[in-house]
């Protein structure tokens, strides 16, 4: 509550009324006062030193930042328990990213679509002094409202715990994260409900050493360069009008950081995988006709095997009392 509190008063900006007095409105934030608070910054001093490209780092940055930090620490330790001492180091780092990947997912992101789904308001932003029956979020297009509920707005802008402001922390940098943008969401219930047990089962898989987990590995890689395409596509096409791009710490570390890091890893699990599946490919390639003539070999000594275990049986069958019973005299 007090993340809330602290964030929603650095939305707070100056605004001259008809009168020429400046009034200052505290207003929930969203791309539109953000916007609105950019340009009357721009439009009432010139630019005197680069400064204002550095975010002021709030209490919420600081937890966010924490946060993160705290769940990759958690995935190594988790490496540490559960792989065995002889495990190499890529394997390691495979199983570290992959339970970093379950965490991030399941408990940041989860968080981002509790807020979407149950985190709302029945009163509209500014100074209204009546509520209206229909409220139009600035994250969905025109008579589009999330749900069907025409008299609510959800999104984390209108949420009340830590990780609402943790949101709306990175909202600033990308503002469809604070409301319900449907492309975000959409993609989200995915990397939720698909993607996060997908990674714990890789991570399964590392453990146990299964022969299968380059598959899943590969199947996930894919889903996280398409998700990632998915999401900043439409902002591209569209002239990125909800990223914030004047701000060193928004742009290099909230959007570019945190998100080209499910392209180079994703990227690098799939090279991977291609080196091991063309390599074993190739091994079969050349070692064709010994393996062949392993294969018969094995299957004419399970069949003399085979052979070998009826003809014992038949003979325990043929030995007197051998049904079982006790002999009597």
């Amino acid at each position: 509550m007090m993340l809330s509190r602290a964030f929603k008063s650095c939305s707070t900006f100056a605004a001259t009324d008809c009168s020429g007095n400046q009034d200052v409105l505290s207003v929930p934030y969203s791309r539109h006062t953000h916007r609105q608070a950019h340009h009357l910054t721009h439009n009432q001093a010139p630019r005197k030193n680069l400064s204002r490209y550095f975010q002021i780092i709030s209490t919420t940055t600081v937890l966010s930042l924490l946060s993160t930090i705290a769940i990759l620490a958690a995935a190594y330790l988790s490496s540490l328990a559960l792989l065995p001492k002889s495990a190499s180091t890529k394997i390691r780092l495979l199983f570290i990213w992959h339970a970093f990947d379950a965490l991030i997912h399941s408990i940041l992101e989860g968080s981002y679509l509790y807020n979407c789904f149950f985190s709302y308001t029945t009163h509209p932003p500014g100074l209204w002094t009546k509520t209206p029956s229909t409220l139009a979020s600035p994250y969905l297009p025109p008579n589009v409202h999330f749900l069907g509920h025409q008299d609510r707005l959800y999104g984390a802008e209108y949420g009340t715990t830590p990780f609402s402001a943790l949101w709306r922390e990175y909202a600033k940098a990308d503002h469809r994260w604070a409301g319900t943008d449907l492309t975000v969401i959409s993609l989200e219930l995915l990397t939720v409900f698909l993607g996060a047990p997908i990674a714990l089962w890789i991570c399964y898989c590392l453990r146990r050493q299964r022969a299968d987990t380059w598959f899943w590995m590969v199947v996930l890689a894919t889903g996280e360069l398409y998700g990632g395409f998915m999401t900043f596509a439409p902002e591209w096409l569209s002239g990125s009008t909800n990223l914030d791009t004047t701000n060193v710490m928004y742009t290099w570390v909230y959007l570019f950081f945190f998100n080209t890091l499910w392209v180079w890893i994703p990227g690098w699990v799939l090279w991977e995988a291609y080196a091991r599946i063309s390599g074993n490919a190739r091994f079969i390639q050349r070692n064709a006709a010994a393996l062949r003539g392993l294969d018969v070999r094995q299957r004419a000594v399970g069949a003399e095997e085979a052979v070998a275990g009826s003809a014992g049986s038949t003979a325990a069958s043929s030995t007197p009392g051998s049904d079982g019973r006790k002999k009597t005299r």
